[in-house]
């Protein structure tokens, strides 16, 4: 489906054309920009905008769970801590509980800085790897 808006076009091009990390770290953006929605929403008393977002947010953190490669120790640790996500954001989504979704939030934040930075790391590696 590819859009006839420039913009749109460039979000699919983009997309399509992100490495699995991109893609990972455009998951992690989409959280905390829908975690954000909904804690606007929730402060605004807005329930339907609230749950959309929410809805969202589960969503991804589904996705992360279901891509985890139980090959690796540190994929045990990640899907406790995404089932938690999940678990409280089902919680705050019942409850229109603001305080819930503020430290979902702060974890998906500290998620995608340290993906990012790993990212980062595994580039500079990659380029000590091909100069040397």
């Amino acid at each position: 489906m590819i859009s006839n808006n420039p913009y749109g076009q460039y979000k699919e091009n983009t997309v399509y054309t992100a490495s699995s990390e991109e893609l990972t770290l455009m998951l992690y953006n989409g959280l905390v920009k829908f975690l954000m929605q909904a804690q606007i929403a929730l402060n605004e008393n807005n329930i339907e905008k609230s749950n959309t977002a929410i809805i969202k947010a589960q969503n991804i953190v589904a996705e992360f769970r279901g891509t985890l490669d139980m090959n690796y120790e540190i994929a045990e640790q990640l899907d406790l801590l995404y089932d938690y996500m999940y678990r409280q954001l089902l919680e705050a989504n019942i409850k229109k509980d603001v305080s819930i979704v503020e430290e979902v939030l702060v974890m998906a934040k500290e998620l995608r800085n340290t993906w990012e930075q790993a990212m980062k790391i595994a580039r500079q590696k990659n380029k000590t790897a091909k100069s040397g």
